[in-house]
């Protein structure tokens, strides 16, 4: 935008010097043109009618000293030609050809009785000369013509020097305004940077729940500062109600957890009071929903934690946690049969920055999911690796995958696939991993690697 803006400053001051400097260069060219004409024809007409007399008298010789001195002393070359246009008179020995072009028409018309009329623009690059005949008329009748030739370089010379003053006040009017414009443009950009900044960091601290930064008075004109207060007054309002949202579910979720407990407990103690076949299957069915009532809660509470956690990120040492992790999650996996590798090459040092114990539930999340559907014989393989200034961990277990279709679909809250509804979850565990990745300025993908089941990544700065 800023280009923009000193591009109309610069293209208004050129349609300005353009609009003012062609027209005043073409009137300094007409005036220099009118005076010089005006000045030969005042000599012209004064040697016709001086020239009167000696033609009459059949004595044109007597005007060749006059001729001769204006000659020597304006350098304008002067010849006089009878009634049948022959030179009978000159100013200098050399002869003039009054048969060219630019002479025969000015002969021809002066000795028809017309007087010359102004040529056009003098022109600095146009060389030809100033070509002026009068008629000399005695009693009425045209008796000859006297001829001008005068050389026009001097008064080019001049018109092309106020044509460069011209140019030079072009060139300094551009760098004034270019000078004048670079400020009063970021002056006036200057809010509408600070709302562009404003506007990328106000969605980073929605998410991760940090308070956005107010853009402020920040300087440019008072329309654009009255539209950073309004930004401010919107981005106050839209934390407060995300802030409110996340401590409503929070406050939910854990009042919930209470009632549920006792729920569970009184349905635990109608154990061996049921009797009834049908009563006792309601039962079970009733401790089953329960269950599955109780870990959506606690879905919830890390959901609303990992939206909770912005502010300071703490550094990890990833390596570590993930081989703390999968030592504590083996236990399970032996219970199931499954294996769980660590690749990892802690060599080159795997430190990232994270939300306090956001390692831990990452990797917690994605243990739990892959153990979930790992069939039984496999292995789930954990991978931390170190890529120039960024750390990549990846979680890839041997279960039924996704569809392709459905990658994108999968970290969104509570989705679970179709042909996964019989395994026990709430539908959360990727969209907390999402949003602590989010918050810790990491990349997730999914994808599915050959040999079936599903492959998590996720990349970090590191520390």
């Amino acid at each position: 935008m800023r280009f923009r803006l000193q591009g109309i400053v610069l293209t208004l001051v050129a349609l300005l010097v353009f609009g003012l400097g062609i027209p005043l260069a073409r009137s300094i060219a007409a005036g220099a043109q009118q005076d010089l004409f005006l000045d030969r024809l005042t000599d012209t007409a004064r040697f016709a009618s001086l020239a009167q007399r000696p033609l009459l008298d059949n004595k044109p010789w007597l005007l060749e000293p006059d001729l001769h001195r204006y000659t020597e002393v304006y350098g304008v070359r002067v010849v006089v030609v009878d009634q049948d246009g022959r030179p009978v008179a000159r100013s200098d020995a050399e002869p003039i050809d009054l048969k060219a072009e630019r002479l025969s028409d000015p002969v021809h018309e002066a000795l028809a009785g017309r007087r010359s009329q102004p040529a056009g623009v003098l022109m600095p690059w146009d060389d030809t000369p100033l070509v002026l005949a009068e008629p000399v008329l005695a009693d009425g009748e045209v008796r000859g013509a006297v001829v001008s030739v005068s050389d026009t370089g001097s008064e080019r010379a001049d018109v092309l020097w106020w044509w460069l003053l011209l140019a030079a006040g072009g060139i300094l009017a551009f760098t004034l305004a270019l000078a004048v414009a670079i400020p009063v443009v970021r002056w006036i950009l200057r809010p509408v940077h600070r709302l562009d900044d404003a506007t990328g960091a106000l969605v980073a601290s929605v998410v991760s729940g940090r308070e956005a930064e107010p853009v402020g008075e920040s300087g440019g004109p008072p329309e654009l500062r009255q539209l950073g207060r309004s930004f401010d007054r919107m981005a106050a309002s839209v934390s407060g109600a995300l802030a409110a949202q996340r401590a409503f579910v929070a406050d939910a979720s854990h009042q919930l957890r209470n009632p549920l407990t006792a729920l569970k407990i009184r349905l635990g103690n109608l154990d061996g009071h049921v009797v009834d076949e049908q009563s006792a299957a309601d039962l079970d069915a009733a401790r089953v929903d329960a269950g599955r009532l109780h870990q959506i809660l606690d879905g919830l509470l890390s959901m609303a934690r990992a939206e909770a956690s912005g502010g300071e990120l703490d550094p990890v040492a990833l390596d570590e946690v993930v081989t703390e992790r999968v030592a504590d999650w083996s236990v399970v996996g032996e219970a199931r049969d499954v294996r769980l590798v660590v690749d990892t090459d802690a060599s080159e040092g795997a430190r990232v920055r994270m939300p306090p114990r956001g390692a831990e539930t990452i990797l917690d999340a994605l243990l739990d999911n892959a153990l979930k559907f790992t069939a039984a014989g496999t292995e789930i393989r954990v991978a931390v690796r170190r890529d120039g200034d960024r750390v990549a961990l990846s979680v890839r277990d041997h279960g039924p995958g996704l569809r392709p279709d459905e990658l994108e679909r999968a970290l969104d809250r509570f989705w679970r696939s179709p042909a996964h509804q019989n395994v026990p979850g709430s539908g959360l565990g990727l969209a907390i991993v999402s949003e602590l990745t989010a918050h810790s300025d990491g990349e997730l993908t999914l994808d599915l690697p050959e040999g079936g089941g599903l492959r998590i990544s996720m990349t970090f700065p590191a520390a």
